[in-house]
């Protein structure tokens, strides 16, 4: 049987805007109805309050009045009492008769008014009642007399106006509630869809990316907020993966063309042993000696491409503070035993430089191990520092009084595999490209200048902020 095909869910801005829409729903609405029960009260109120007075006037002048008469007195006061609209007054003497304002015989044919004056209550009533002429509120209540009843009042008012204000209320609240409603989720779902089709557009080139197109790029989105913020710092990451898969590249490149060298000369030796035999012993010395100098050195490659390789781990510095005039003496202490030369420490100043020691003293040795090779027996080789002005960098120099590298050769012998003389291979060829990965991880670079005992300075400059104290002169 067929599997029975999914409806297209909703996207992710008609969903949230769809939720907001719920709860928006459920506070507007509670908030429109306790504006519409906070009005009605407070008019209910204010109508209560206005035929409370009413009621207190008609007991004042019960008081005051200056005849026995009670039916005199109802008529009197009834003619000459002026009374908001929509309000009315009716009274019930002893006799029995019942008196009533200008326009209130409807009210007194109503049974439950009439109820009201024929059988007055123990004590002031109110309370909501129908009529020919529409919904009344009515305050009822005894007119006593020397402690005795003597008829009734009821003060009525007319809740057609009322409730029709009431009703306005409720319609506009619920109309704003409505048009709040439909704006925010509108608006909601406007910025939604713009939020989310930049972060759509993101994984769209992020999945081509992964498909091999590293050439994408979001590029401007067209505001300082927290999308563009977030575009620009995908392309920024872009940026350096375009860069580390170049460089891991053009490594590929280099080692599989640095490899080939090795292999292809022990492969020779190899094959012309075995096509002239293995019984000459001096023969066998030799080729088993080549071998051996090749592995030596595809060992050396190797740890030095295992090195670079860690160079982009995170973590790969650990940060220290280190007294430079202490540590270039170690450095110059452990350079005097890699050849027969004239190692010295010049001039350093006193400073605390934060560095990864242990990677620093290793690039150092690098250093002083391309001017071994660059000199002969008896020839001078200094480890000094300098701050450089006006930016504050500093420079820590291995210069040598060997025969230099010409000027035309520096950039190149700074790249990996890169030798001065094409004709010498000793070593990996990565010695330099190291000393710059680790100059370049503590954000400097290296430098190769003339240096003053006449050969070549090889610096490694750090930028100011590697100093983080000055020593008093003679403590380091």
């Amino acid at each position: 049987m067929p599997a029975t095909r999914r409806g297209r869910r909703l996207g992710t801005a008609a969903r949230l805007s769809g939720a907001l829409a719920v709860l928006l729903s459920v506070v507007l609405g509670v908030s429109a109805w306790a504006t519409w029960v906070s009005f009605s009260r407070r008019t209910m109120s204010q109508a209560t309050d206005q035929i409370s007075a009413s009621l207190k006037d008609v007991g004042r002048s019960l008081k005051a009045r200056g005849t026995t008469d009670y039916n005199a007195w109802a008529l009197g006061y009834l003619s000459i009492t002026a009374l908001p609209s929509g309000e009315h007054i009716l009274l019930a003497t002893p006799g029995g008769e019942r008196f009533g304002s200008q326009g209130s015989n409807g009210l007194l044919r109503a049974p439950a008014v009439a109820r009201l004056l024929r059988h007055p209550p123990e004590q002031s009533q109110t309370l909501k009642v129908s009529t020919p002429s529409g919904r009344v509120l009515v305050l009822a209540s005894p007119m006593h007399e020397q402690g005795r009843t003597v008829g009734s009042v009821v003060v009525t008012y007319a809740l057609e106006s009322l409730e029709q204000d009431q009703e306005r209320v409720l319609v506009l609240v619920s109309i704003e509630a409505v048009i709040a409603l439909i704006v925010a989720v509108a608006g909601t779902y406007l910025l939604l869809r713009r939020l989310l089709g930049t972060i759509g557009n993101i994984t769209s080139t992020a999945r081509t990316i992964s498909e091999g197109d590293l050439d994408l790029r979001l590029g401007d989105q067209g505001s300082d907020d927290e999308v563009g913020e977030l575009a620009a710092t995908f392309d920024v990451m872009l940026d350096r993966i375009d860069e580390v898969m170049e460089t891991q590249r053009r490594l590929l490149s280099d080692v599989s063309h640095q490899l080939k060298t090795p292999l292809t000369v022990m492969r020779g030796h190899i094959e012309v042993l075995k096509m002239t035999g293995v019984d000459d012993p001096a023969e066998v010395d030799r080729t088993l000696r080549t071998v051996l100098s090749e592995i030596e050195h595809l060992r050396v490659l190797t740890e030095d491409l295992l090195f670079l390789g860690r160079s982009l781990e995170p973590g790969f510095l650990e940060l220290v503070p280190v007294d430079l005039r202490l540590f270039l003496a170690d450095v110059t202490r452990a350079a005097s035993v890699l050849g027969d030369r004239q190692v010295t420490m010049g001039a350093v100043p006193d400073l605390v430089v934060e560095i990864d020691e242990n990677k620093m003293r290793g690039a150092l040795l690098n250093l002083v191990d391309n001017a071994v090779k660059a000199t002969t027996d008896g020839d001078r080789i200094e480890v000094s520092a300098s701050l450089r002005s006006p930016a504050g960098d500093l420079a820590m120099t291995v210069g040598d009084s060997g025969p230099g590298v010409p000027l035309s050769e520096r950039a190149r012998v700074l790249e990996r595999f890169g030798r001065p003389r094409s004709e010498i291979r000793e070593g990996s060829g990565l010695g330099l490209a190291i000393v710059g990965t680790v100059a370049e991880s503590h954000g400097g670079h290296v430098e190769l200048g003339d240096a003053s005992l006449g050969g070549l300075a090889a610096s490694i400059v750090l930028p100011a902020s590697s100093v983080v104290d000055v020593l008093p002169a003679g403590e380091g």
